[in-house]
């Protein structure tokens, strides 16, 4: 008997550890898949995509000869030509989460002029589903590049 209950604590607490590792891995693919709408969505001329992982509310935020600038998230994805690919590079460096928010960072290459962007997003999970809330980002040349 005493077997019986160890063997089924055991197979309880090995199932419980399963489905939390499988939920955060759902909660991560999603973010992801947020990221990558924004990515891809930029660098190959998909407004669609990025309306589609940017909240309707969503600001753009940068330092701009020392002083803050401020760009809606409509204005920005409206300078997105549908088809125009940009050949710019995103890739993901971090990903945070805890329930229903999240914080991430992406670094953009960009082609011309030569620089690497630095993008940091706040994301919520907003009616189910993640959407970037917040874009603050920064950029920087590469060598010999002005």
């Amino acid at each position: 008997m005493k077997n019986s209950f160890s063997c089924i604590f055991l197979f309880l607490f090995t199932f419980n550890l399963f489905a939390q590792t499988e939920n955060s891995k759902s909660e991560f693919e999603q973010i992801t898949s947020t990221l990558m709408d924004y990515i891809e969505g930029t660098a190959n001329g998909e407004p669609a995509r990025v309306k589609r992982a940017f909240h309707k509310d969503l600001n753009l935020y940068h330092v701009g000869s020392d002083s803050l600038v401020t760009w809606s998230g409509q204005g920005y994805t409206d300078r997105i030509k549908e088809g125009k690919k940009s050949n710019r590079i995103g890739k993901i460096v971090s990903i945070d989460f805890e329930n229903n928010a999240a914080m991430a960072k992406v670094e953009i290459d960009m082609p011309g002029p030569k620089r690497i962007y630095t993008d940091y997003f706040l994301l919520l999970k907003v009616e189910g589903r993640w959407q970037i809330i917040h874009k603050s980002f920064t950029y920087v040349d590469y060598p010999g590049q002005k």
